[in-house]
């Protein structure tokens, strides 16, 4: 069964993260779960996410991000930070847009960048990681 679509085109964030992920090596967008999503051979991006539960909380503008081991303790108590529904228990964490803003009031890119770099370098070939180090 086809899941239903649980983004727009033009929702904030989206552009952004497109950009940088399009920006490494050998990436393609496939919409999976209603959501568009980034890969080499395995995800290492999602677009929006929510948090599990009855009270499950929704994140349109975020991103979900492969960690690296211990890397989720260390954002555990930040605000910014939520642990997605399903994506959780397998090492993943979400970033919301709209929390992760820099002194300006602009939501940090910067930051994000160097998570979808991180969850790419986690999940991608160590050909493709090569690439990305040359």
């Amino acid at each position: 069964m086809a899941h239903p679509r649980r983004y727009s085109e033009d929702d904030f964030g989206l552009a952004e993260l497109r950009e940088i992920c399009f920006s490494l090596p050998d990436v393609i967008e496939k919409e999976t779960h209603g959501r568009p999503t980034f890969r080499t051979k395995k995800i290492f991006a999602v677009f929006g996410g929510m948090t599990k539960g009855s009270d499950g909380l929704d994140y349109p503008s975020s991103v979900l991000v492969k960690m690296p081991e211990g890397g989720i303790r260390a954002l555990a108590d930040d605000p910014r930070f939520f642990t997605p529904a399903y994506y959780g228990p397998w090492g993943w964490i979400g970033f919301d847009f709209l929390k992760g803003t820099t002194e300006s009031g602009e939501t940090d890119w910067a930051l994000v960048r160097e998570l979808v770099v991180d969850s790419y370098r986690e999940t991608a070939h160590p050909k493709l990681v090569a690439q990305l180090e040359g």
